[in-house]
C-alpha cells in the first residue's frame, strides 16, 4: 500500500507541472518537438503504478486471515491454547482472548474437538476443569437415555405398533428438552402442540428434494426409563437387548409425567387441569401413536440421507477413514441401517454415526424432528467429534439457532432472508432495485445458502473456517461480552455473520447480476454454481466490512 501511494502521489505531482505549463501535450519550449525522454518516463512510472496494483490484489487473494486489511492472524493453535488456561483450568479473562483469537484466525484442526464444545455451549466459557468433569459425565448419560429410547421405539415400530399407550404409562424417562424461551436445553414438565418440519428446498441443486414430512405432535407421556450401565460406549449403539423399565407399584396410580412440546411461538404450554380424565387418556394414545409414526417418519429419511452422505470428511479424520470393515458392519446393524453394500467400511461407519445421532436428536426437539439438510450440518462435527456423546451435544447448540430453518412454517428462513436483502438494499441500492425489477427483491435465490448455511457452497475445510469464525460471534453474544472488548476489530460480534456472508456473495456477483440476468432462476443458478469457486478468507472480510458499517442499521 505505501509502494503503491508513494507512485500515485508522483504520478499526480508530474501531471499537476504538466497543467501548469499549459496541459495537453508536452512540447518543447521552442520548437515544438515531442520530448522523447519525457514521454518514456510518464510511461515507466505508469507501468510502475499498474505492476504495484497487480501486485497487491494478487497478494489480498492470497491471504488465509478472515480480516485480511490487518497483519494477518494465525489460526489458534495448541500451545496458544494451553495457554488461555488458568490453573484450575478455567479460561482467563472470561474467554475474551479465545473469542477474538477464534474470530480473527480459526483454530488448528488438531485441536478443533478440545474447542468447539466450548463455542457451542457444551461448556460454560468460565467453567473449570472440574465442573467440565462433572458435564460430561452428566451429558453422556442423557444421550444414551435418548438412544435407548430411541431403540424402544423402533422396536415398538416393528412389532406393528402395538400397546403404545401402556408402553408410554410405564416408560419412566425424563428426557433433555429444547427451552426456546432461555436459548438452552434441560428438562422442563408442560406439554402441547408441535408444529410441523421443514421439507428442505434445494432449488436447482444436484442433490434429492426434501421428503414430506406429516404433521406431527410431540412425544407424549414417554416416562423415565431405567439407567442402564453403558459406561464402555463410546460410539453407536451396541447390539444387545433392552433392560424393561421397573414398575413400580407407585406407578401403576400415578399420572405420566407431562414432557414438554411447542407452540406455534415455540412456548411451552400447559395441560388443561379441567379437561376430562377420559378425553385426557384417549389423547394421550392419540399422540403417543402419532408419535410413533412420525418417529417412524423421521429414521425412514435419515436412513436414505445417512448412505448418500459424500465422503469428503475422509480426509480431514484418518482415524475414522481407518475404521475396520467389521467394525463399520456392527455399527450400521446397531442402529438398524441398510442398503449400504456400496459403500465404503469408513463410510459406513460415518452413515450408522448419522443415524444414531440425528434419531437421538429427533427425539431431543420434537417440534423440528428431522429434515433433510441437518445431515450436511452435522457431518462436519462428526468428522471432527470421534465420541458421539460429545457430538450430540456440539449438534445441540450448533442447532440452537439453525432449528430455525426447519420449521415448516418457515418464520425463521423468511427472517433472516429478510436481514440479507435489508443489507443489500442498504449496500448497493443500484443492485437492489434490479432486483426489485426481477421481483427478486426477497432474496429467495439464496435459500439453500441460508438453510445449508454456505454447506454446499464451500469446501469441508472452508466451511469449518467460517463456522468457527460464525460460532465465535455467537458464543461471545451468549456470554455477554460487550462491544468494548471488540473495539479493536471495529465491530461487534453478532448472530447473524452468516447473513452478512451470504450477502457479501451476492455483492460479489453484482456486475453479472445487473448485466447478464433477467430472471430470478438465473440468479439461483448462478449462486447454486458459486460451489468451489469461493474465497472463504474474501467473503469473510467483504461480510466484516458490511457488520462494520451496518450492523447499527439492521441488527
Amino acid at each position: 500500500m505505501w509502494f503503491r501511494g508513494c507512485v500515485e502521489r508522483r504520478v499526480t505531482a508530474f501531471f499537476a507541472t504538466v497543467a501548469a505549463r499549459g496541459g495537453g501535450w508536452i512540447w518543447g519550449p521552442t520548437d515544438g518537438r515531442w520530448h522523447a525522454g519525457v514521454a518514456i518516463g510518464v510511461t515507466a512510472v505508469a507501468g510502475l503504478a499498474l505492476a504495484a496494483t497487480l501486485v497487491i490484489t494478487s497478494q489480498r487473494g492470497s491471504l488465509k486471515s478472515p480480516w485480511s486489511r490487518r497483519r494477518r492472524k494465525h489460526a489458534l493453535t495448541r500451545q496458544q491454547w494451553k495457554g488461555l488456561f488458568a490453573p484450575n483450568g478455567r479460561l482467563r479473562d472470561g474467554g475474551v482472548k479465545f473469542l477474538k483469537k477464534v474470530r480473527s484466525g480459526g483454530i488448528d484442526p488438531s485441536i478443533r474437538a478440545e474447542v468447539w464444545p466450548f463455542l457451542l455451549g457444551m461448556y460454560n466459557l468460565d467453567s473449570t476443569e472440574a465442573e467440565r468433569n462433572n458435564i460430561r459425565a452428566t451429558k453422556r448419560k442423557e444421550y444414551m437415555k435418548l438412544r435407548k429410547h430411541s431403540r424402544r421405539i423402533s422396536t415398538m415400530n416393528n412389532n406393528g405398533g402395538q400397546d403404545l399407550k401402556g408402553t408410554a404409562k410405564n416408560n419412566c424417562m425424563e428426557r433433555p428438552s429444547f427451552d426456546e424461551n432461555h436459548g438452552s436445553f434441560g428438562s422442563k414438565e408442560n406439554s402441547g402442540d408441535g408444529n410441523t418440519a421443514l421439507q428442505m428446498h434445494d432449488e436447482g441443486s444436484g442433490s434429492n428434494a426434501g421428503l414430506p414430512v406429516s404433521d406431527k405432535t410431540s412425544p407424549s407421556n414417554l416416562s423415565n426409563m431405567e439407567e442402564e450401565d453403558k459406561s464402555s460406549i463410546t460410539h453407536v449403539d451396541e447390539i444387545s437387548g433392552e433392560s424393561e423399565c421397573s414398575d413400580s407399584g407407585s406407578s401403576t396410580h400415578e399420572e405420566p409425567e407431562s414432557l414438554p412440546t411447542f407452540s406455534a411461538l415455540g412456548e411451552s404450554m400447559e395441560n388443561d387441569a379441567n379437561v376430562n380424565k377420559v378425553a385426557s387418556a384417549k389423547e394421550d394414545a392419540t399422540q403417543s401413536r402419532r408419535a410413533s409414526e412420525d418417529f417412524a417418519t423421521w429414521q425412514r429419511i435419515i436412513r436414505l440421507d445417512a448412505v448418500r452422505a459424500n465422503a469428503e470428511w475422509v480426509v480431514y479424520s484418518p482415524s475414522q477413514a481407518a475404521v475396520s470393515e467389521d467394525n463399520a458392519i456392527k455399527s450400521a446393524v446397531a442402529v438398524g441401517l441398510k442398503d449400504y453394500d456400496h459403500l465404503e467400511p469408513c463410510r459406513i461407519y460415518h452413515a450408522a454415526r448419522l443415524v444414531a445421532i440425528l434419531e437421538a436428536y429427533a427425539l431431543y426437539d420434537p417440534e423440528i424432528g428431522y429434515c433433510q439438510g441437518m445431515s450436511d450440518l452435522l457431518s462436519p462435527i462428526l468428522a471432527v467429534m470421534e465420541e458421539d456423546y460429545e457430538a450430540f451435544w456440539c449438534f445441540v447448540g450448533f442447532m440452537r439457532k439453525a432449528r430455525h430453518n426447519f420449521r415448516l412454517d418457515e418464520v425463521g428462513i423468511r427472517r433472516q432472508l429478510n436481514i440479507v436483502s435489508k443489507i443489500i438494499k442498504n449496500k448497493d441500492s443500484h443492485l437492489y432495485r434490479h432486483l426489485e425489477k426481477l421481483q427478486a427483491e426477497d432474496c429467495f435465490f439464496v435459500y439453500r445458502m441460508v438453510v445449508v448455511m454456505f454447506r454446499r457452497e464451500l469446501n469441508f475445510e472452508q466451511t469449518l473456517c467460517l463456522w468457527e469464525v460464525m460460532w465465535a460471534d455467537q458464543a461471545a453474544n451468549r456470554a455477554g461480552i460487550g462491544k468494548s472488548a471488540w473495539i479493536r476489530l471495529r465491530a461487534p460480534p453478532t448472530d447473524d455473520l452468516l447473513l452478512y456472508a451470504i450477502a457479501a456473495s451476492v455483492l460479489q456477483k453484482r456486475k453479472l447480476i445487473i448485466e447478464r440476468y433477467s430472471s430470478m432462476d438465473e440468479i439461483i443458478r448462478e449462486c447454486n454454481s458459486m460451489a468451489g469457486h469461493l474465497d472463504i478468507w474474501k467473503l469473510l472480510d467483504d461480510a466484516h466490512d458490511l457488520v462494520v458499517i451496518l450492523h447499527d442499521k439492521i441488527e
